[in-house]
């Protein structure tokens, strides 16, 4: 059975985050994950967490172990390290589910 996230971010520098996107999609792809929606959104409504969100996206893998392989992947932290953590400045788990 599939795994999914959703997951809301605040991007403060669409350029690297557009970086992280290019870099980490094939190793995303070579552990079968992908992403099966992606907003940027300009108005936030409701917001539990309270983190700001301009990004929302659903990204998907075939199951648990994969995605936690997939986070916890050397060449992955790099990627992160390189990109993402200077682009974003929130994260929000809004929902995990198996589909």
């Amino acid at each position: 059975m599939a795994y999914e996230m959703t997951v809301g971010l605040q991007i403060t520098d669409d350029l690297l985050y557009t970086q992280y996107r290019t870099a980490m999609s094939p190793l995303l792809s070579k552990k079968g994950g992908g992403f099966r929606y992606d907003f940027k959104v300009s108005e936030t409504l409701t917001n539990e967490g309270g983190n700001p969100i301009n990004r929302v996206f659903a990204i998907y893998f075939q199951d648990k172990p994969s995605m936690d392989s997939f986070f916890s992947d050397p060449a992955y932290l790099k990627i992160k390290q390189t990109y993402f953590e200077s682009s974003v400045a929130a994260t929000t788990i809004i929902a995990e589910y198996e589909r």
